[in-house]
């Protein structure tokens, strides 16, 4: 299990065409919550949907630290899904611990928040970085949650190169997916069906309206 890395040739390069408006927007409502929170940007979904294109262009968007959630994967799971051996939920734990541990490690270092990048097709596993905010009482979670038809999201893993993920994963994975419910109002749903520029422009228009909502909150 390693520490995060930059992009790798598997994943679509970061677009820069966003408006400079929305992105000074959303970093410059994150800088006003600094004296009350720190944020944990979970950028979620089945295998194909985007979440490191999606979380690297957030993170620099935000100027925040990025954590690439397969880095910190067991070598044993990692074989499993090169094989096409769909991860148990004993296979997980100890890989959603290592991600919350990481993130708020992070955070206790300085910075008012981190984008990780993890599958949390289940809500078990996303209730296991929902107890963040436990050992820091300061800290808000939040899930991006992108998705898109089984299809598309299987065409976009084939078409990738020299990742461990197979487009089989794809299938199995979308079999055991729980979209989030509307009770679980941390969650911010983007469909990722349309262009990277698109998918870019409403995750971080939808959460600047987050932090929007979380200062009203405050106020």
């Amino acid at each position: 299990m390693g520490q995060p890395t930059p992009p790798t040739s598997d994943h679509l390069p970061i677009s820069s065409t966003t408006s400079n408006t929305m992105t000074n927007g959303a970093n410059s409502n994150l800088q006003q919550l600094d004296a009350k929170h720190h944020h944990i940007w979970l950028i979620t979904g089945p295998a194909g949907c985007g979440k490191s294109t999606v979380a690297q262009f957030i993170a620099k968007a935000m100027n925040l630290p990025y954590i690439e959630g397969d880095e910190f994967h067991t070598d044993s799971n990692v074989e499993k899904m090169s094989k096409g051996i769909a991860l148990t939920d004993a296979d997980r734990w100890d890989w959603l611990t290592q991600l919350r541990q990481e993130a708020l490690r992070q955070l206790r270092a300085g910075s008012l928040g981190v984008v990780v990048t993890c599958s949390a097709l289940k809500r078990k596993y996303r209730d296991v970085i929902r107890v963040a905010p436990y050992y820091s009482h300061d800290v808000l979670v939040h899930f991006v949650y992108l998705h898109a038809r089984e299809e598309v999201l299987i065409a976009r893993v084939g078409a990738r190169k020299g990742h461990f993920m197979g487009a089989s994963m794809v299938h199995s994975q979308c079999s055991i997916l729980e979209a989030p419910g509307p009770d679980e109002t941390d969650v911010i749903s983007v469909d990722v069906s349309g262009s990277l520029e698109e998918v870019e422009e409403e995750a971080l228009a939808k959460i600047d309206e987050a932090v929007r909502k979380a200062l009203l909150m405050d106020s």
